[in-house]
Parts: C-alpha cells; structure tokens; sequence
C-alpha cells in the first residue's frame, strides 16, 4: 500500500488531464488560507501586492477611460481587490468567482464602503454574463492554470460578452518564466506551514516539467490520519504568437502586448506579460 501511494504521488499525468482547482479554493481550511494570502498587501501570492492594484488600476481606468456608463466585469475576482477599485472610478462592476469566502468577503466590503457592484458565486468557465461589457479582466495568471478547451471555452465568452469597441486584459506567465522551471520532488511534514490542514499532516510535492507543451505542473499529495488527498496546479506558459493564435480561433484580435496589468513595455525575457484584445 505504501508503495502504491509513493509511486502514485509522482506519477507524471498527462497535462491537464485532472482538475483540482475547484478543491483548492473551496476546501473550509484550504481556502481561508487562500484568503489570507490574497489579503496579505505585502506578497504577491493569491493577490498582488497594494502598489501593483493601485497603480494597475490607474492605469486601466486612463487607458480604458472608465467612468459612470462604462461596464466591467473581473473573471476570477477573489475578495474583490479590482472590483471595488473599479467601482470606485464610477463604473458598473461586475465580479464572478467560485469561492465561497471570497465573495462573501468582497460583498462585505462592498457593503462597508457603499459600493454598488454585482457579485456571482459561480465557475467562471461555465458563467453566462447577461450582458455585453466595454472591459473584460482576468488578473494573476488565471488563464494559464486553463488547458487548452477550457482556454477556448472562456475566450468565446470573452468574445460574446464583449461590447462593441470594448477590449479583454490578461496576464500570462512567458516561455522566459518556463526556461526556469526545473523538476523536483519534496517531501515534508506540515509543508507550507499548515497551510493544507489545521491537521496533522505530511506532503509529498512533484514539480514535473512538460517541454513540448511548455507546461509546468506542482503536484501535491496530502496526507491525513483519516484521508489522502491530491491537488494539481497546472501553469501554460505562452509566447505571443501562441496567444495571438487561441485569440484568433474564438474571434478575437490581438491589440497590444504589454509587460503588465499595469502598462509596463514588453519584454521578452520578462516572467510575464499582458494582452490587449478586441472583437476581431
């Protein structure tokens, strides 16, 4: 039995091939932790740091000239940090995210500050919107935990819930980011500090390296006295052409490769870099 857990804690899977993600932000622990770091101003783990929302934001309220009338919505909103800072220029914010404690964290503070904005506890993958939106933002690298069809099946509702002359910004780690990823295998008692359990525990980590798809994958096997659990965090690294090609299957155009959400120049060997995109 030993051997069978050992063996299957660094089984290599075929990328993308399991889904945890709803696990990592839903479970009552794990997600309270999640929270935490995403309200920790001074790291840049579930969150970005306080300097890069407030100057990210400025920058996308002059380059997206958002006022009173103009209509947002964030994918992947967490506890609202963009949300409530958009609606403070005056726009109509929408946020859409599956945890349970985010949402209600950003609809408190929402409450707190008097900010009228609309909150969705939903997977954004199959979320809806009802309307059309002049800016679509999905911030922190979101869109590189996608495999490919559920990359497709996102951008298309993109494309269908986007107003006319309205624009989408995302940030993507860069190939710079992957050439640095290098294979590992860890094992530890209470890893991170208690972070996957208030529990007792030992953790097995895998990182694996996938070449020819340029993707990176940290597996984790938790275990309990009483449960054995996996978590897989998936990361696609992009190129610009790769980019320009998934905007171009579901109708989207490329409009500006940036450095970041906060309108940093491009550069190529940088871990990062944002997308500009419109209706094609």
């Amino acid at each position: 039995m030993l051997y069978e857990a050992l063996h299957e804690a660094v089984r290599r899977p075929t990328p993308f091939s399991v889904h945890t993600t709803r696990e990592l932000w839903t479970d009552p622990h794990v997600s309270s932790q999640m929270l935490a770091f995403h309200l920790d101003g001074d790291v840049d783990v579930s969150s970005r740091r306080t300097a890069f929302l407030d100057a990210s934001v400025r920058w996308m309220i002059e380059r997206f000239q958002l006022s009173a009338g103009k209509r947002v919505i964030d994918f992947g909103c967490g506890p609202g940090h963009y949300v409530s800072r958009f609606a403070r220029s005056g726009a109509d914010v929408t946020g859409v995210d599956f945890s349970s404690r985010s949402i209600a964290y950003a609809r408190e503070q929402a409450k707190r500050e008097g900010l009228a904005v609309h909150l969705h506890e939903a997977d954004y993958l199959s979320y809806e919107p009802e309307r059309q939106f002049d800016l679509i933002t999905m911030i922190m690298c979101d869109f590189c935990a996608l495999g490919p069809d559920h990359r497709a099946r996102l951008l298309a509702t993109f494309r269908s819930a986007l107003a006319d002359g309205g624009h989408v910004i995302f940030d993507v780690y860069s190939l710079a980011a992957f050439r640095l990823v290098e294979e590992t295998v860890r094992f530890e008692e209470n890893m991170m500090n208690g972070f996957w359990s208030s529990e007792r525990y030992f953790a097995f980590l895998a990182r694996f390296r996938y070449d020819a798809e340029r993707v990176s994958l940290d597996r984790y096997t938790i275990v309990e006295p009483d449960r054995r659990w996996t978590i897989c965090n998936w990361l696609q690294y992009f190129s610009v052409d790769q980019l320009e090609a998934e905007l171009r299957a579901a109708g989207l155009a490329l409009e500006t490769v940036l450095g970041s959400v906060a309108g940093d120049a491009y550069d190529a060997e940088g871990p990062e870099l944002a997308i500009v995109a419109r209706k094609a």
